[in-house]
């Protein structure tokens, strides 16, 4: 699976995934399973960079203390909103509003789909950000408030 990099704007991103073959129904939900479970993780401050206590402690974490105030004295970093799942032909997409949820998230993304391309569905591409010359977008910044009430995604 290739990734590439587009345009990044974390409150207003597309992530595209273009597959080696139009997605059967089981593989979109495969996918879509798999951004749902990424976005509630970060929706629920998962990705906060700032708290990595575990991480930082190295291989031996037998008996490890964990500061439960180091915990509460980070910001938060949470994600904001998600859109549907879309598809056309071999591609699909979905848009996302990172709020400020640390980029640790897109790692965690990248090698979990790396991991679903190798067992489940064969994707060919991973694109972060920017926008396909042949399915445009329509910016949701402004009015993000409005459109996520509507899909039952409310940051």
């Amino acid at each position: 699976m290739q990734v590439e990099f587009r345009e990044y704007n974390p409150f207003d991103l597309w992530i595209w995934l273009e597959f080696a073959t139009v997605p059967s129904p089981m593989e979109k939900d495969y996918i879509e399973e798999l951004f749902n479970s990424w976005f509630y993780l970060g929706k629920l401050g998962g990705f906060d960079a700032e708290n990595l206590q575990v991480q930082e402690t190295g291989v031996d974490i037998s008996y490890m203390d964990y500061d439960d105030r180091e915990t509460d004295s980070t910001l938060m970093a949470l994600m904001h909103n998600q859109g549907d799942f879309d598809y056309q032909g071999t591609w699909g997409r979905c848009w996302f509003d990172l709020g400020t949820s640390d980029a640790i998230a897109l790692d965690v993304l990248i090698n979990a789909l790396k991991q679903l391309s190798k067992e489940y569905v064969h994707i060919e591409r991973l694109i972060i950000g920017g926008e396909n010359e042949d399915w445009p977008t329509k910016s949701r910044q402004d009015s993000l408030f409005y459109e996520s009430q509507d899909n039952g995604r409310v940051g």
